[in-house]
């Protein structure tokens, strides 16, 4: 029976225990560069013992940022540095991935710990963002331009040659960032697109642009190489996106090539009821997993091994995705193995620090 500390192989690629490290956002980059803090950063997770470092969301164009001190794949310039940091988490025995991301009209904003503000397009730090329809995130905010389908084809150009750059780069996982209300969710949500043409309307319709984004980027990703997407599984707010809807946009993304749902939700409206408490998005990849055989990750408020291995051996998800809890304690893998009995590979400069 598959736990926390097993093994888990997708298309080439093995990972030697279902612990991924979840992208979080570190707006500490200038232009886009990955720097010393980035490497410092994710790699501390690999000496953790996580089995897959995701970096957090790296902007595939400018426009794309969510702020300006956000990470960017946009240039050839940018691969030296996260070349650097892929060499040293693989040296660790884990593997790099990467997320590829757009944040539509939740971009130009502030840091968060300066008070995360939009700026308006006129301000030194801010731009003009992109949406299917020109309707800002909360009222009050700058309207985003709705793409028209020259947009649309940069949008799709910029995630393939993004995507292009991160395997030069040294990762061997991408993930296509879908969710938290940002462009693609934007579009296959039907709170944010009331746009009549082909990318608007139907559920068809309004995937249509994640699946092609999905499908070009699986043209320059080796088949060898596993994608991942993440999608909002709901909106939390009626009338919006469902886990019924994501049900049957997994199908469609199993069949393009995608090899594993990251099942996250929220963030399209800024009221939606979410209830966060342990676990709770846990249900949604236990659903995706059952009704379309596709691989899933658990993500959401997941902060202990016993926790995160009863997710595994209960078979609701195939790895298990965490963010905060690796934040206050990076080496968590090395610990969650010795909470659970399990063996596992220290780095050989830690091994006098191992439980007793």
């Amino acid at each position: 029976m598959a736990n926390l500390l097993s093994p888990l192989t997708i298309k080439g690629t093995t990972f030697k225990n279902r612990i991924v490290v979840s992208p979080m956002c570190q707006y500490s980059s200038t232009d886009g560069f990955a720097n010393d803090w980035h490497l410092v950063h994710l790699g501390a997770f690999a000496t953790g013992g996580a089995s897959l470092i995701i970096t957090e969301a790296a902007a595939v164009s400018p426009e794309g940022r969510i702020t300006y001190a956000d990470l960017g794949i946009w240039n050839d310039e940018q691969i030296e540095k996260l070349k650097q940091i892929t060499s040293f988490i693989e040296a660790q025995g884990s593997v790099a991935g990467i997320q590829l991301a757009h944040a539509g009209r939740k971009a130009s904003h502030d840091k968060p710990w300066i008070g995360g503000k939009q700026f308006t397009s006129n301000h030194e730090n801010g731009w003009l963002t992109v949406a299917p329809n020109a309707l800002p995130f909360t009222e009050g905010e700058e309207a985003p331009v709705a793409l028209d389908k020259a947009g649309i084809e940069k949008v799709k150009a910029d995630f393939k040659s993004a995507a292009e750059r991160a395997l030069s780069a040294g990762f061997k996982v991408a993930e296509v960032h879908g969710a938290h209300g940002y462009l693609l969710h934007q579009f296959y949500s039907p709170l944010s697109n009331q746009r009549t043409d082909e990318y608007g309307g139907s559920f068809e319709n309004r995937i249509r642009l994640l699946v092609e984004v999905t499908e070009v980027v699986r043209e320059v990703w080796p088949q060898d190489y596993p994608l991942f997407v993440r999608i909002s599984s709901t909106d939390w707010t009626e009338g919006g996106w469902t886990i019924e809807d994501s049900v049957k946009l997994a199908a469609v993304l199993k069949e393009k090539g995608v090899d594993l749902v990251d099942c996250s939700s929220g963030g399209n409206v800024p009221k939606a009821n979410i209830p966060n408490k342990p676990g709770y998005q846990v249900e949604f990849a236990e659903k995706i997993k059952a009704q379309t055989g596709i691989l899933t990750g658990a993500v959401g408020l997941i902060t202990n091994a016993l926790q995160a291995n009863v997710i595994i051996e209960n078979n609701k998800a195939d790895m298990v995705l965490m963010a905060r809890e690796l934040l206050r304690d990076p080496h968590f893998a090395l610990r969650a193995a010795h909470e659970l009995q399990h063996e596992i590979a220290w780095p050989a400069q830690y091994e006098r620090a191992q439980w007793r």
